[in-house]
């Protein structure tokens, strides 16, 4: 067994900013939301990496402003370290080969923030641990190439993330 193959050998990297997310255990949750993703799309848990890093709203609204000129908080922001959207309305973005152990394959960033996600989570009576992993999982859908812009990308984002929430015991966010 290789070490990426061991799952005691975290998916992602976690970067703290704000503390509340490191008593919150989203460094477990991150790990947790990407092979559940990983393993749902078939592409093995050994190859690839994502930076998940936990914020506040006023740092989440400073990277919104500056990348999407939307100068306000949002649940979760990601970054694909490449373009892998499909071409056509409702089709599946082409899989990104695996890296090595020592050279995994980047997918992108994901940022969360704080008191945004916990809000929702109150606000849609849903656990805040269930929120927090569907938001990791629709951020790392969109470093894949999914997205919900045209309506029937929508449906295809939308059904696959109820498919890799569902074996987490999550429920259908939708």
């Amino acid at each position: 067994m290789s070490p990426v193959d061991d799952d005691t050998v975290p998916l992602a990297d976690v970067v703290i900013e704000d503390p509340r997310w490191e008593a919150f255990g989203l460094a477990g949750l991150a790990d947790r939301a990407m092979r559940g993703t990983l393993a749902t799309l078939g592409m093995g848990m050994s190859g690839y990496t994502v930076c998940v890093m936990g914020c506040d709203d006023a740092r989440i609204a400073e990277l919104n402003g500056a990348f999407r000129g939307k100068g306000m908080p949002t649940n979760v922001l990601s970054w694909p370290f490449e373009d892998r959207a499909a071409d056509a309305p409702g089709g599946t973005p082409e899989i990104p080969e695996p890296g090595t152990a020592n050279d995994p394959t980047e997918l992108g960033d994901v940022a969360l923030a704080y008191e945004t996600c916990m809000a929702e989570a109150r606000d849609q009576n849903k656990t805040a641990s269930d929120h927090v992993t569907h938001l990791i999982v629709h951020g790392v859908l969109h470093l894949l190439g999914y997205d919900h812009v045209r309506d029937a990308d929508a449906v295809v984002m939308e059904t696959l993330e109820a498919r890799v929430l569902a074996p987490m015991g999550v429920s259908d966010p939708y």
